[in-house]
């Protein structure tokens, strides 16, 4: 008898891999694979939360009618220009859904965020990767790739799982050079961890050009990850598409009056972007104090680069730090095989982690669990 077959090009997918969050005889484990908040949200999102809960047989508003406008508000933007949905992974998927078949291509950077090349390949379409020019999206690269079959360039920027960060002026070059029937996704994924000058967010390039489409999520500083809350923000002919297929009710009730709730809240934001910039700076110099090389980040996280050496390699640290229940991410698949990302954690966290790396780096090999 037949079976019912998926469509080919399913079946090429490998399945996301998120971060690591256990690992088998360690009781406990602290997870610095995830890029979670290490402080969570605002105490004003908390108990946002839970008067919210109080509406739990009732759907959502299917519009997100009043966190578009708090997000509106909180950025100086156009309420009719935001779309929202259940994490920004959603609107990555959705602008891709509505602009792209089987057989068209969609670019990213070879060390980008996991999910582009998958979206691509659900799609039918074919992803193309180009490498990484000093750790940052190479737009030089980018715009030679381009073919008449390009629909969707996706940029993160700053770049997950590097940490580094484009300048404006090179974006603006990316965007300026793209055929005008080609959308730039621009995701925006760690904007609120910047503190470099020369950045932007895309909200500008999004005022300027129809086909620029900025992605945004609550998940990063904001600390609500678990809530799957995000948004974009795009010209009249990119977000009625969108909103055309997008499922409805796909941001839950929870999660838009927290987001509302954060996003209102910014002396609470402003506290976590110093601890972040504060942390991560000071996680950058002691690791590189132990002979290692890290990555500059404008992100929540620091990527660091181990040595060829087996005794001294990443896999090899990535073992011994999870056998002492410090979990950080190692990325073979990406082609990151020298490299761990570490996820900027509470202070005692981050100590602990920085100690157990200089434990390695002096014993030269990791002991058995």
């Amino acid at each position: 008898m037949g079976q019912p077959k998926p469509n080919p090009w399913v079946m090429t997918l490998a399945p996301y891999v998120a971060g690591r969050a256990k690992v088998d005889g360690v009781e406990k484990v602290v997870k610095l694979s995830a890029n979670e908040s290490p402080l969570g949200p605002s105490p004003k999102a908390i108990e946002a939360f839970g008067h919210a809960s109080a509406a739990l047989h009732l759907y959502p508003d299917p519009d997100s009618y009043e966190l578009r406008h708090a997000i509106a508000s909180a950025h100086n933007l156009s309420p009719d220009r935001i779309i929202c949905g259940a994490g920004s992974d959603e609107i990555l998927h959705v602008v891709a859904q509505a602009f792209v078949k089987p057989g068209d291509e969609i670019i990213h950077s070879r060390y980008g965020f996991m999910m582009y090349p998958v979206i691509a390949q659900t799609l039918g379409a074919r992803a193309v990767a180009v490498p990484n020019k000093d750790w940052k999206a190479d737009v030089d690269g980018i715009l030679a790739a381009v073919t008449e079959k390009t629909r969707i360039v996706f940029l993160d920027n700053p770049n997950n799982p590097t940490g580094a960060c484009l300048p404006k002026a090179e974006v603006e070059r990316l965007i300026a050079g793209l055929p005008k029937d080609c959308v730039l996704v621009y995701d925006a994924a760690y904007a609120e961890c910047v503190d470099q000058d020369d950045y932007t967010d895309g909200a500008d390039l999004v005022e300027r050009y129809d086909n620029v489409l900025m992605t945004r999520t609550f998940s990063k500083l904001y600390g609500l990850a678990a809530l799957r809350i995000g948004w974009g923000y795009g010209s009249p002919a990119l977000i009625d598409p969108m909103n055309r297929i997008r499922m409805p009710f796909n941001a839950n009730v929870l999660a838009q009056h927290a987001a509302i709730a954060a996003v209102a809240d910014k002396d609470y934001l402003a506290h976590v972007n110093a601890f972040t910039i504060k942390w991560r700076t000071w996680l950058a110099a002691e690791i590189m104090a132990l002979g290692l090389d890290v990555v500059p980040s404008q992100t929540n996280f620091v990527l660091i680069q181990f040595p060829d050496d087996k005794d001294f390699s990443a896999e090899a640290a990535n073992e011994f730090l999870a056998s002492q229940g410090y979990l950080l991410r190692w990325l073979p698949g990406q082609g990151l095989t020298n490299c761990l990302r570490l996820t900027v954690g509470s202070e005692q966290d981050n100590h602990a982690v920085v100690a157990l790396l200089r434990d390695f780096m002096d014993r030269g090999s990791y002991p058995s669990p």
